[in-house]
């Protein structure tokens, strides 16, 4: 029954051409704040890994880093190689 009401409302506004009051936008300063308070709530949220997780996923990052890059650089001299080889002006490894 209350959507037969505002759907009635929202036909007759559109009917009559008349158009809801539109409502003054805050300040910019005063949308700001309240995005920074919102953003201060969402940190405070937020599960922080303690230190020794920290640590321990640095080492793995910092290992995977490694392992690629070597893999990286075999690869490249591999190729160079081979492609000394092929084209007879490179140097062989």
């Amino acid at each position: 029954m209350a959507d037969a009401k505002a759907a009635a409302k929202k036909q007759d506004a559109k009917k009559s051409g008349n158009k809801p009051a539109n409502k003054k936008k805050p300040n910019v300063f005063q949308r700001l704040w309240k995005y920074l308070l919102a953003c201060k709530g969402e940190l405070k949220k937020i599960t922080w890994p303690s230190v020794p997780q920290t640590t321990k996923n640095f080492g793995i990052v910092l290992v995977v880093i490694i392992v690629m890059g070597l893999f990286i650089f075999g690869l490249d001299t591999g190729l160079y190689a081979l492609l000394g080889m092929v084209m007879g002006t490179g140097t062989t490894v």
